[in-house]
């Protein structure tokens, strides 16, 4: 059983060793620039390593936005205080997904920018993704709290919309050669408005005969 537990061990450390040479190299000259040897080279490991773990760049790109994906959430959820005002949990949340694309910056575009490089699989992935995020909203604003402070959950159309967003802006900015800690207060202040209660309209009055 020992045996057993070294090796997924290993195998583990080489599948995130180059998971970790890749983030390296699309930080340095971007994900259509790297190549398999680029990767290997920074994981200080073979090709055939490498080829036991994923079929292609394309698989690696894939698994290590997937593992991007999965962190980001986990601490943005971990960010909000459930019993803090509604507009502060917005900021938390916000500020906290801020937080995330402006330590890897690189990551954060390519996320954005070249999935389309998967090709056919790229659209699987981007649902896929996106899903985990509007799960993630979904949750955040269906708590006992936020209903008791006129919040309701909020819709998947909503999320869709809020999540679109923020990734746009945030990809513009880097792209533009900007710090995303400069639109920060905005990313917030838009989420507080798309997110707050809302009174409903009224009625349109009868027309005088």
């Amino acid at each position: 059983m020992k045996a057993v537990t070294t090796e997924t061990a290993t195998t583990t450390d080489f599948r995130q060793r180059l998971l970790n040479g890749l983030a390296e190299a699309v930080a340095d000259v971007g994900y259509r620039n790297t190549t398999v040897a680029d990767i290997v080279r920074r994981a200080k490991t073979s090709r055939r390593t490498f080829y036991e773990h994923f079929t292609s760049k394309e698989t690696c790109f894939a698994a290590l936005l997937t593992e991007k994906n999965a962190e980001m959430i986990r601490l943005i959820t971990a960010a909000v205080d459930p019993t803090a005002p509604w507009q502060t949990q917005i900021r938390q949340a916000v500020e906290m997904w801020i937080a995330c694309a402006d330590s890897e910056p690189a990551i954060t575009l390519s996320w954005i920018r070249d999935v389309n490089a998967l090709g056919t699989a790229a659209r699987e992935l981007q649902r896929d993704l996106m899903e985990h995020f509007i799960t993630m909203v979904e949750t955040l604003t269906d708590t006992h709290d936020l209903h008791a402070m006129g919040i309701g959950k909020v819709s998947r159309q909503t999320a869709i919309v809020l999540l679109g967003g923020l990734r746009e802006l945030i990809a513009t900015t880097v792209e533009d050669g900007g710090s995303v800690n400069d639109i920060a207060e905005t990313a917030v202040q838009a989420s507080i408005a798309l997110l707050g209660p809302h009174t409903p309209p009224s009625p349109t009055a009868s027309p005088t005969t």
